[in-house]
């Protein structure tokens, strides 16, 4: 075989090894295959309301009046002291930016900071001057997820259950493309007017122990590409020629080598 065609056979076997490293994509590889694990759940926990939030909040008591009242109804009075109740009006409320909804009768009400059931014992209390033991309710209407980067389907997602995990938000888009980085999960989160970042190791099963297992609303999940989908992605053709060129000169050098210690 010439020197011309052992630099061709060499140069098809580093292009091919560029593009097959081996990468684990298996989520929890270092879960034992027989015997499983068991952990118990300590990293939940319940969401708080934050600024921009929009809540949906409903008061049911005895009193129908109060009902309409403190569900954004409206009550005219009319000829002969009867009173016509209007359908209450589908109304949410939005958190501001200092934490405050503004509520009928009552006015400002600070929520920020509470759990849906402190939001409840709070609401219950100011209630108290004005409806006999009300039944409050509050939703999150705006609890959602972004995962975006090497998964099927990018996308924000509202959750109706207000609780999920990074796994159940990964398989709503889809699950992860097989370029990428199970081992390097970035979880984006705001909180208490501070932006964090952490990364989960998908690969290892203690990130099922991780307080970013389970996901608050607005939470961002991006999953970065290996390097090898970048360089496909690249469409500058300066960039695989320089690729190719440090290739070429790379086997050039071994056959140099190897000849000047076999002659």
């Amino acid at each position: 075989m010439n020197k011309s065609n052992k630099i061709k056979i060499i140069f098809l076997i580093l292009m091919t090894s560029v593009g097959c490293s081996r990468r684990n994509l298996t989520y929890f590889s270092d879960l034992d295959s027989q015997k499983g694990a068991t952990f118990e759940i300590a990293n939940k926990s319940e969401p708080r309301i934050q600024a921009d939030d929009l809540l949906s909040i409903t008061v049911t008591s005895l009193n129908p009046e109060s009902n309409m009242l403190f569900n954004a109804g409206v009550i005219i009075p009319s000829e002969g002291n009867n009173t016509t109740i209007s359908a209450p009006i589908n109304e949410n409320y939005l958190v501001d930016k200092d934490g405050y909804i503004n509520y009928p009768v009552i006015g400002q009400i600070k929520l920020e900071g509470y759990t849906k059931q402190g939001a409840v014992q709070r609401m219950s209390e100011l209630l108290d001057a004005y409806v006999k033991d009300p039944i409050i309710n509050i939703r999150f209407m705006n609890f959602k997820v972004t995962v975006i980067g090497e998964v099927q389907q990018p996308n924000s997602f509202v959750i109706p259950t207000e609780k999920i995990t990074v796994l159940e938000a990964l398989g709503l888009a889809g699950d992860m493309t097989a370029y990428g980085k199970r081992e390097n999960v970035l979880i984006i989160r705001e909180k208490d007017g501070i932006r964090t970042a952490n990364r989960l190791n998908l690969n290892n099963k203690e990130v099922l122990s991780s307080e970013f297992y389970y996901l608050q609303q607005n939470d961002i999940i991006y999953v970065e590409p290996y390097k090898t989908k970048a360089i496909q992605a690249d469409n500058n053709p300066r960039t695989f020629a320089l690729i190719s060129s440090g290739l070429t000169l790379a086997v050039i050098l071994i056959l140099n080598f190897r000849d000047m210690f076999t002659n």
